[in-house]
């Protein structure tokens, strides 16, 4: 297993932000902002519809990206056989809007990616060092956002492997095109909160993980402002997170 994702970039100000990532085609926008070298709060945009637009932190694709287009909302399941990674059940909203003229709307048709690790912080579908899943696809997969912007998910909480905390990687695009603008970063859990999930099966059973968020390289550029606020309700743990796109 790798020692760490590959970081890629650097956290921006918010005018390089805004300069960089709409020369791209899309701009990060939600919860709370980032200025040069720290997380801060930097709201941006007007409010619509509820919706508050402010930049936030971009984050590394990681080394286990692959486009395996599974269009689904568990992606729990190996395609093909029906069995389920075991792990406590998370159900994940992610809400996307979109700022046109500096008011945000929700984003209906932006495409969500996730993928992530299983309990024992194993990747599908790719080699390493220590794993060869070549052929799998269990823990990925798409939605489109619906007419509130939103894209579900249901999958489970995430292990962790050397080197990096617990986290669950993301893209948005702006459409299933080739050209389709995009924005790619991950998703945080508070220590705590995970101490208590690791605790019990199947987690239970591996040694304590030896990275937690402040020891994250990759955590320390701007993963407070990607965290998940996560609450369990009858054994099934639940998240919702929020983002805006400017197109």
């Amino acid at each position: 297993m790798r020692d760490d994702d590959a970081t890629i970039g650097r956290i921006l100000s918010r005018r390089q932000a805004l300069g960089l990532l709409g020369a791209l085609g899309v701009t990060s926008l939600a919860g709370k902002g980032v200025s040069e070298g720290r997380a801060a709060p930097a709201f941006i945009g007007a409010r619509g519809k509820g919706v508050s637009c402010v930049v936030r932190p971009a984050q590394t694709l990681g080394p286990y990206y692959v486009d395996e287009r599974l269009d689904r909302r568990d992606v729990r399941t190996e395609p093909g056989t029906g069995v389920a990674r075991e792990g406590a059940q998370l159900d994940l909203a992610i809400d996307v809007s979109r700022m046109v003229n500096g008011i945000c709307t929700p984003f209906a048709g932006a495409v969500v990616d996730i993928w992530q690790c299983d309990a024992a912080g194993v990747y599908s579908d790719v080699t390493d060092p220590s794993f060869d899943t070549r052929g799998q696809k269990w823990l990925r997969g798409f939605q489109v956002a619906d007419a509130t912007g939103r894209a579900r998910f249901t999958t489970i909480y995430p292990g962790w492997y050397r080197g990096r905390t617990v986290h669950i990687h993301f893209k948005v695009r702006t459409s299933r095109e080739a050209n389709a603008g995009e924005f790619v970063s991950q998703l945080y859990f508070d220590d705590a909160y995970t101490d208590r999930v690791f605790a019990k099966a199947p987690y239970a059973g591996r040694p304590a993980r030896g990275t937690r968020n402040e020891q994250d390289g990759i955590f320390r550029r701007g993963g407070s402002q990607l965290m998940l606020a996560v609450n369990e309700e009858k054994g099934v743990h639940q998240a919702t997170f929020s983002l805006a796109v400017q197109v």
